[in-house]
């Protein structure tokens, strides 16, 4: 039974957001704001140059429930960028344009906290965007890096000397991987695929009397379609679909409304019996989420629900950003 708690602890890090049942990676609700976050192919598509910060707190009133953090950068490598082109001729060297506005490029940092397990990590993204007349087709490769932390003087135990808990108890393990992603883009609609965890890599916590455990791979769906009501006014329903390897699915049914291309409200079902409150405005590149989770779940009657906030600052909407048709 000391044991038992032990390995407890280590299956945390497997469902460090305590949201999915087999589920490790974090949650959001504003996932059209943060389609990065889970499509590495996203990067760059709009041309724009993107920061973006995330606060995700699960459950509130919950002592010690989960938390995510998270902080993000984006660009595209604009037509107008250049290099130098040497020529046989040293003196004959000159710039020419290196790219075709093709190349996205993206990083981010993410921080997940659930109680005593903590999971830290990086990664960088390089995407490929294809032109398709009026259409986008874009691919997305990330490596990432990830620290696994157990806070062991926290830990209680129902008898002291626990043999499992001794000197050789690692509180901390390293796990690198990488993602992938397929995101296609039209005026009107967007789809992505994505995978997570492709290397499924292991990791290794606590003594060596327990196995290692390894991350595993994820797949991602989201899409969305904007139907323009008026001058004013755009509905738009869409859906976000993940699953672990081992097929536990859950997905996000979204519909939002948008006023003026400059504020939004909507209502999101989450299969695991959740609704979710979307608002939202834009203020020149500045945008601004908020969500609000509440779980019909036995859990919603012991806490205050799940509360996101999401800050996004968009810059290059000048003349050296095209616009769609002219393509960045």
């Amino acid at each position: 039974m000391k044991r038992g708690i032990v390995y407890i602890i280590v299956l945390l890090i497997l469902s460090l957001t305590a949201q999915v049942k087999g589920q490790e990676l974090p949650l959001y609700s504003q996932y059209v704001l943060n389609a990065f976050m889970v499509n590495p192919a996203v990067a760059g598509h709009d041309g724009y140059t993107s920061f973006n910060t995330t606060a995700r707190q699960q459950w509130l009133g919950f002592s010690q429930a989960p938390r995510t953090y998270s902080a993000s950068w984006q660009t595209r490598i604009l037509k107008r960028s250049y290099k130098i082109v040497n020529r046989p001729v040293k003196s004959d060297n000159r710039l020419k344009p290196s790219t075709h506005g093709r190349v996205g490029l993206g990083a981010y940092l993410v921080n997940d906290v659930n109680a005593n397990v903590a999971r830290t990590g990086f990664s960088f993204t390089y995407a490929y965007h294809i032109f398709l007349g009026r259409q986008q087709l874009s691919f997305g490769l990330a490596g990432k890096a990830f620290q696994y932390r157990i806070d062991k003087d926290q830990l209680t135990f129902g008898e002291a000397g626990d043999p499992v808990v001794n000197s050789n108890f690692k509180t901390v393990a390293y796990s690198p991987d990488a993602d992938f992603g397929i995101y296609f883009q039209d005026p009107n609609y967007f789809v992505g695929l994505s995978v997570s965890n492709l290397l499924q890599t292991s990791v290794k916590i606590g003594s060596n009397d327990i196995a290692d455990f390894k991350t595993y791979r994820h797949y991602w769906f989201m899409g969305a379609y904007r139907f323009r009501l008026s001058d004013m006014f755009e509905l738009e329903p869409g859906a976000l679909l993940k699953s672990p390897e081992n097929w536990n699915p859950q997905g996000d049914f979204t519909l939002k409304l948008y006023v003026a291309e400059q504020f939004w409200g909507g209502l999101s079902y989450r299969t695991n019996k959740s609704m979710i409150l979307l608002v939202g405005v834009k203020i020149d590149g500045l945008h601004f989420g908020y969500s609000f989770d509440w779980a019909f779940s036995e859990i919603g009657h012991f806490n205050y629900g799940s509360h996101e906030i999401v800050l996004a600052y968009k810059i290059g909407d000048n003349a050296r950003r095209y616009k769609w048709l002219n393509r960045y």
